[in-house]
């Protein structure tokens, strides 16, 4: 009991190096930009593209994803897909408007953003879950635009994960992770 008590009582704050090293690749990218990027891109993910347009994903990779899926695999994602666009499709706020007894016209209205950039982890494992449970209620939303970025271990980005994004209609796909994926 006692060290569960410790544990509980240590601080939980975001460590101040991991903060600054974040701080210090983000003026690095707004500073040498592309140029930074490939580097930091080689040096985290171990992949050595030529450009910036090296790192974006391809519709025939992810259609190749979604293609190499078994049945009970793309069943799985597109079922979890409909749950997930289901629940998201009821929240949707809606708007109203109306004259006063003044005549005075008033209402609400939400709009969605021109678009979202996703953050998918990737680095050690796959989260398609994390794709569709971002990429579909921005959907839902009405949003535009939505563009993942994910990390790529020497340029691997799960098919898992790809194929996700192609059930969830994803727009762009890229091949950074971390901050400089910001």
């Amino acid at each position: 009991q006692v060290k569960f008590d410790a544990l509980l009582s240590t601080k939980r704050e975001a460590n101040t190096d991991v903060a600054d090293t974040a701080s210090d690749i983000i003026a690095d990218v707004r500073a040498r930009g592309d140029a930074a990027l490939l580097q930091l891109t080689q040096r985290f993910d171990g992949a050595a593209p030529d450009s910036v347009a090296d790192l974006a994903v391809s519709c025939d990779q992810i259609d190749a994803a979604l293609d190499g899926l078994t049945p009970q695999l793309r069943d799985a994602l597109e079922t979890a897909a409909s749950r997930i666009r289901s629940f998201h499709e009821r929240q949707l706020p809606q708007g109203f408007d109306y004259s006063d007894a003044d005549g005075v016209a008033l209402g609400m209205r939400y709009s969605p953003v021109d678009g979202a950039g996703l953050y998918v982890p990737g680095g050690k494992a796959a989260y398609p879950s994390s794709v569709l449970m971002n990429a579909i209620p921005a959907a839902v939303a009405g949003v535009g635009r939505r563009v993942i970025v994910v990390p790529s271990p020497n340029g691997f980005v799960s098919p898992m994960v790809l194929a996700a994004a192609g059930i969830a209609g994803v727009d762009e796909i890229w091949r950074i992770g971390g901050a400089q994926a910001i």
